[in-house]
C-alpha cells in the first residue's frame, strides 16, 4: 500500500513550549556513517555525547567536534542569546529557553521556533548522508533589521571523554570559513545570501557545561569547553535566511545547505513509502519506526559493508544486535539490498565459527566473546533469503553457514562446542560473558549462564534447521540433518514437569536453573523450537504473572530474591541490576509472537500499547535500551537499535493479523 502522493513529512509531531524545555526529550540526527549529532529538543546539551560527532573510520573512531551552536541576535538595540546551556542543575547560561514557542519534528527533522521582542527565529538542523557534518538552518522574520551572531561551543575530544579544563583551540578565520585546530580539526561555514556577513576576530573563552543524563549515569557531569562567536549577519527589513554548517571530516562541503535540506527530507519520505509498500501499512508509527530504523544502518570500512549500530549515543556496532535487529530494521522496512550487505558485513568476519560480539569502538579490532551472535546469523540469513528469494545469495552464503556450524560441532573458542551425549550446544568458561545477558564489570560476570542456555539451544536448532531448508531450497543435501533430529529430541530436558516450567538453562551436569527469565519466550517463538501448547499456555501464564511490563519483560522475576528494581547511579550498580530485572523491550517482540501463535491478537496489540507511546517520552521517535525494573524510567541508550526493530516488526505482524480478521 502506497501512501497519499505529497511533497510534505509523513510524520508531523508538535511540541508546546512547556514540552520543548524539557531537556529530557532527545532527537537523533545520524549520518550513515557512523557519526551523529544529538541534543534535546530545545537545543540544549544533556550529555557528553551532545553535538556532532563525527566518524573517523566509519562507523568508530568517533570524536566529539560541537556541543552546541553559539547563538545570538540583537534587535532595537537589544541583544538576547537564543542557546541555552545547563551549567548546574536547572541553571542554565543563555535565554533559549526563556524565547522558546515550541518545536517540532517532521519525518525526526527537528525544527524549535523563537520568539525576540516581535522577531521570528526559526531553526531546522539535519546531518547531510554521508557528511560527518551537521547543518542548522536559520529562517528569520522580522518587521526591522536585525542582527543574528553565530559561532559555537567546541569541545575536540574523543567522545566517550570530558575535558576538566577547556581545549586550547586556534581560530583561523578566512571569510565565511573558520578552521577550528586543537588535537584534531572542525570546520565551521556560514551561508548568509540575504544579508550582510561581518566575519569576527574570535575571542575564544571557557564555558562550563553540565550534563544531567551523565549525572543520572554516575558518570562525570560536567566538563569546560571552548567557546567562540565567529560571524554578525546583519538581515534586512522582512528577515532571511542563514546557515551553518559544521564538520569534523575534511573536504567535506555542502554547497547549497537549503537544497540539501530538502534532499534529506525527501529521502526521509522515499524511506516511508517504501516501509508501507513492504508492509502494506500506512499508520503513523510504522512510518515513524520505519524513519527510526534508517539512523542504525551505518556504512562500515573495515569489512567493507553495512552495519547496524546497536545503540546511540555510545555503542559501535555489534554483531548480535545486528542479526536480531536485521528483520525489523531492513525487511520490515523492505530494504534488502541493505540486509543482504549486512549479513555479507559478518559472514565476512567470521572467525573460528563466531561472528564478532561487538567492533571496538577505538577501530583496534573486534570481540568474538558471543555464543548466540552467529546463530543469530543463521537466523537472519533463513529469514532474508525467505523474504526475498535470492537464492543466488543464499548459494553463496551457505557455504559460510556449514562452515559456522562445523566449527560448533567440533568445538571453538570459550568452550563452545556439541555435547556428545545429547547433541544440544554446551558454552562458557570462567570470567566469560557469552549471550545476550552478557555484562561484565571489573571481572565480574554477574549472569554467567554457562552451560546450555535455552535460547541459545532454539538458536542452535534453528542454525542447523535453516541448514538443511537452505540445502533442500537449492537442490542440495543437507550436511547436518542428524544433528538437527538428535539435538531436537534432546530438547525436551528443558521442560520441568514438576514445576511446570521451562528451565533457563541447563548445566554442564545437567541440572536445571529454575531462574525466570524471558529467555525460554525468545526460545519458543522460534520456528524449529519443539513445544506442546499446554507448555506455551503454561510460559505465556507464567510470563504475564511474574515478567511482563507496559514496555518490556524483566529480565528476572520480581519474586527472585536477587531481583533489583532499579536501574541507574555508577556503572556498577547500573551493571549489577542489567539483567537482574532491568526491563527489556526487544523481547517483548518474542512475547507477541507467542499471542499471536495462539490468536490472541487483543492481547498482542495490548502488550505493545506502553512502548508506542514511549516513542515520544526520551529519545524521541525511538525506542530505550532498558527500563527500570521498578519505575519504569527509561535508561541506557535512549536510541537503540533492536527495540525499535522488534517493535515495529511486532507491531507490523499485529497490525496484518488486525487487518485480515
Amino acid at each position: 500500500m502506497t501512501p497519499p502522493s505529497h511533497t510534505g513529512p509523513a510524520v508531523s509531531r508538535a511540541f508546546g513550549p512547556l514540552a520543548a524545555r524539557d531537556p529530557n526529550l532527545e532527537v537523533l540526527l545520524t549520518d550513515g556513517l557512523g557519526g551523529f549529532a544529538l541534543t534535546s529538543l530545545a537545543g540544549v546539551p544533556t550529555r557528553c555525547y551532545s553535538g556532532l560527532a563525527g566518524s573517523h573510520e566509519p562507523p568508530v573512531r568517533r570524536w566529539q567536534h560541537l556541543v552546541s551552536p553559539l547563538e545570538g541576535l540583537e534587535v532595537g538595540g537589544e541583544r538576547a542569546t537564543l542557546h541555552a546551556l545547563e551549567i548546574a542543575p536547572g541553571v542554565f547560561e543563555g535565554e533559549g529557553l526563556t524565547h522558546l514557542a515550541g518545536a517540532g519534528l517532521h519525518d525526526l527533522l527537528p525544527e524549535r521556533e523563537q520568539w525576540v521582542r516581535g522577531v521570528r527565529v526559526r531553526r531546522r538542523s539535519f546531518t547531510p548522508r554521508h557528511s560527518g557534518a551537521v547543518v542548522f538552518l536559520y529562517d528569520v522574520d522580522a518587521r526591522d533589521e536585525v542582527t543574528l551572531t553565530l559561532g559555537g561551543f567546541f569541545a575536540d575530544r574523543d567522545m566517550h571523554a570530558v575535558h576538566r579544563e577547556a581545549p586550547e583551540l586556534r581560530f583561523d578565520a578566512g571569510g565565511r570559513q573558520v578552521r577550528v585546530r586543537g588535537e584534531r580539526e572542525t570546520w565551521v561555514t556560514l551561508h548568509a545570501p540575504d544579508g550582510g556577513m561581518e566575519a569576527l576576530t574570535p575571542q575564544p573563552f571557557a564555558q562550563r557545561v553540565y550534563y544531567r543524563h551523565d549525572e543520572a549515569r554516575g558518570e562525570p557531569n560536567h566538563e569546560r569547553v571552548t567557546g567562540a562567536a565567529l560571524w554578525r549577519v546583519t538581515l534586512p527589513p522582512g528577515g532571511g535566511r542563514v546557515a551553518l554548517v559544521v564538520s569534523g571530516l575534511p573536504g567535506v562541503t555542502v554547497d547549497d545547505p537549503w537544497a540539501a535540506y530538502g534532499e534529506e527530507a525527501t529521502r526521509r519520505r522515499t524511506l516511508v513509502r517504501q516501509a508501507a509498500e513492504a508492509t502494506g501499512l500506512d499508520d503513523e508509527l510504522t512510518a515513524i519506526l520505519a524513519v527510526a530504523a534508517d539512523a542504525y544502518l551505518v556504512r562500515r570500512a573495515r569489512p567493507e559493508g553495512v552495519s547496524v549500530i546497536a545503540g546511540y549515543p555510545w555503542f559501535a556496532d555489534w554483531g548480535r544486535d545486528s542479526m536480531i535487529a536485521l528483520t525489523g530494521l531492513t525487511l520490515t522496512t523492505g530494504r534488502y539490498g541493505d540486509a543482504r550487505s549486512l549479513l555479507g558485513t559478518f559472514l565476512r568476519s567470521l572467525r573460528r565459527g563466531l561472528t564478532p560480539n561487538n567492533f571496538r569502538d577505538d577501530g583496534s579490532g573486534a570481540g568474538y566473546n558471543t555464543v548466540d551472535g552467529a546463530l543469530w546469523l543463521a537466523a537472519a540469513l533463513e529469514r532474508y533469503v525467505g523474504a526475498s528469494g535470492d537464492l543466488a545469495f543464499a548459494r553463496e552464503a551457505l557455504l559460510g553457514l556449514r562452515e559456522l556450524l562445523a566449527w560448533h560441532v567440533r568445538g571453538t573458542d570459550h568452550g563452545i562446542r556439541v555435547d556428545p551425549a545429547d547433541g544440544l550446544l554446551l558454552a562458557g568458561e570462567p570470567g566469560v560473558q557469552l549471550t545476550w545477558m552478557d555484562v561484565k564489570v571489573e571481572g565480574w560476570v554477574v549472569t554467567p549462564r554457562h552451560g546450555k542456555p535455552v535460547e541459545v539451544q532454539a538458536l542452535w536448532l534453528g542454525a542447523l534447521g535453516a541448514e538443511t531448508r537452505l540445502s533442500e531450497r537449492l537442490g542440495e543435501s543437507p550436511e547436518f540433518g542428524e544433528t538437527y533430529k538428535r539435538a531436537r529430541a534432546s530438547f525436551a530436558a528443558f521442560w520441568q514437569e514438576e514445576s511446570g516450567a521451562f528451565a533457563d538453562a541447563l548445566g554442564g551436569d545437567g541440572s536445571p536453573d529454575p531462574s525466570v527469565r524471558p529467555n525460554a519466550v525468545i526460545a519458543l517463538a522460534l520456528p524449529d523450537t519443539p513445544r506442546t501448547p499446554a507448555q506455551v499456555e503454561a510460559l505465556v501464564r507464567q510470563v504475564e504473572a511474574q515478567l511482563l511490563t507496559p514496555v518490556g519483560l524483566h529480565t528476572l522475576s520480581p519474586r527472585d530474591p536477587r531481583y533489583r528494581g532499579n536501574y541507574g547511579g555508577p556503572q556498577l550498580l547500573r551493571d549489577a541490576a542489567y539483567h537482574q530485572g532491568t526491563v527489556w523491550p526487544w523481547p517483548l517482540g518474542s512475547f507477541v509472537d507467542l499471542l499471536l501463535e495462539r490468536g490472541e491478537v487483543g492481547r498482542a496489540r495490548a502488550a505493545l500499547t506502553g512502548l508506542s507511546g514511549h516513542v515520544w517520552e526520551a529519545g524521541l521517535g525511538h525506542v530505550s535500551e532498558v527500563f527500570s525494573g521498578d519505575s519504569l524510567g527509561p535508561g541506557g541508550c535512549p536510541f537503540q537499535a533492536w527495540s525499535v526493530a522488534e517493535l515495529l516488526r511486532a507491531h507490523v505482524r499485529v497490525s496484518r493479523v488486525e487487518r485480515d480478521v
